[in-house]
């Protein structure tokens, strides 16, 4: 019965997500009821929940985590200012003269918003508000329209620098050292953040450019599905080198000032997270958007997001702590190892899970329930900690992307217009998945596309 406590505790907690009760307190919640019930019955050690307190200054003291509301504010602060609006309505003109290039210019920005942002309902909102009316409104077909806002509103999961990332990394490295303490392995390597960015990089510009030549395909085999930006409309612009100077430049150096100086080495993400807002604050000035209001907008969505984040974290430490008293760790350790296929096996079993655990949890969610709890066993068997969190990062992508339950889709379904169809939205990622599935089979084929550069860089 004993072995059967955690498994119950587990689809316990989905259960009550399932009945719409808030996350963070649904993990929270369901944790100490069953760690209760396990005091009461004597399958529990109430000495397990003196460690919370511990846990939560823990989270409190944890720098890197600071760097989770200054990349908020800064994407927030871009989206409020009209910058990313304006960076749109450049690219497209910019593109204009090809067919498909209001499509790339959408996943450019995708990118950079999504880099920025680092939270797939904002970005694909904003990205449907923006973006969908033109997009509809110069002939593109509905499905292509919508299947490219919504993978490039994904992209924030895998392009850094991205809170996913952020917050895998640090999930990852207390991993990393929990396996090599069992192992009893003393070595002095740490995983940041930073090999994670790194890591990273490739395999989202990889993507990124997937979706480009996807684009470009469709733009020979179908051309009227992404019809270029007419003649007349693009005449009517006037100094396109004056836009792309003050419209196009000055957002993009910022998002590669702030990668550059965490991957460079001379920031730490939590100071080029920093820089980010300040300088997001600067453009906005700059451009003469800057009011009390807008920063009182963007102060308040920083606020609901960053206190989402960290109540989750407090709720999830308290439910994985619970899990771990109940020997929950054990028995996941023990069902993975004796897997067929080992290794392989273990990590397919990891990523089918997690995968379809995304239809149904944010990525939050995910990354503080379940990598603390897999992480550690599968790198015990010898896996790149880097290689693992890139793996994790693309896989969650793509669960957000899959109908019917992607997040992706149902944020978008909710600005669309009336007259584009749920069908239509779920056939245009159809293509889209695609190409991340076989990017995911890529990572996993070979590995060195996420650990080749943390390599080069750090040695």
């Amino acid at each position: 019965m004993i072995e059967l406590l955690p498994l119950l505790l587990f689809f316990g907690a989905i259960f009550v997500l399932l009945l719409g009760y808030s996350v963070a307190y649904s993990l929270a919640g369901t944790g100490l009821i069953f760690a209760a019930i396990g005091i009461m019955t004597g399958h529990f050690e109430a000495s397990f929940l003196e460690a919370v307190p511990n846990r939560l200054f823990g989270i409190m003291n944890n720098s890197v985590l600071i760097a989770v509301p200054l990349f908020v504010f800064m994407g927030v602060m871009l989206e409020k200012s009209k910058i990313a609006e304006d960076l749109l309505d450049t690219m497209a003109t910019l593109f204009g003269p090809i067919r498909g290039g209001l499509g790339i210019s959408v996943t450019v920005v995708g990118m950079l918003l999504a880099a920025s942002t680092g939270i797939v309902g904002a970005t694909v909102v904003t990205m449907g508000l923006l973006s969908l009316p033109t997009m509809l409104r110069r002939g593109y077909d509905p499905g292509v329209a919508t299947g490219t806002i919504c993978a490039s509103g994904t992209l924030g999961q895998i392009i850094p620098p991205s809170i996913v990332l952020v917050l895998l990394g640090d999930v990852i490295s207390s991993a990393y050292q929990q396996a090599q303490l069992e192992q009893g392995i003393y070595s002095p390597k740490t995983i940041t953040v930073g090999d994670l960015f790194l890591g990273a990089l490739i395999p989202g510009l990889l993507l990124v450019c997937a979706y480009i030549a996807y684009l470009i395909f469709k733009a020979i085999v179908h051309p009227e599905t992404v019809p270029a930006i007419p003649k007349e409309e693009r005449d009517k612009v006037d100094n396109m080198f004056h836009r792309v100077i003050f419209a196009l430049l000055p957002p993009v150096f910022l998002v590669g000032l702030v990668l550059g100086s965490i991957l460079g080495g001379w920031a730490t993400p939590t100071e080029a997270a920093s820089v980010g807002a300040l300088g997001a604050m600067l453009l906005a000035m700059a451009r003469r958007c800057f009011t009390l209001s807008i920063l009182k907008d963007v102060m308040r969505s920083t606020t609901q997001v960053s206190s989402m984040v960290f109540i989750i974290l407090v709720g999830a430490s308290i439910f994985s702590l619970v899990f771990r008293g109940f020997g929950g760790d054990d028995l996941v350790r023990e069902f993975l190892t004796d897997l067929p296929g080992g290794v392989f096996g273990a990590v397919a079993l990891v990523m089918l899970v997690i995968f379809l655990l995304g239809f149904f949890l944010d990525f939050i969610e995910i990354t503080f329930v379940v990598v603390p709890i897999v992480a550690p066993i599968l790198l015990a068997m010898g896996l790149d900690p880097v290689w693992l969190g890139v793996m994790i990062a693309l896989n969650l992508q793509t669960s957000f992307l899959t109908p019917p339950f992607g997040f992706a889709l149902f944020y978008l379904r909710g600005v669309a217009p009336a007259s584009i169809s749920t069908m239509q939205i779920y056939k245009g990622v159809i293509p889209f998945i695609m190409i991340q599935l076989v990017a995911l089979m890529a990572l996993a084929q070979w590995p060195a596309l996420a650990t080749w550069l943390p390599t080069l860089v750090y040695g």
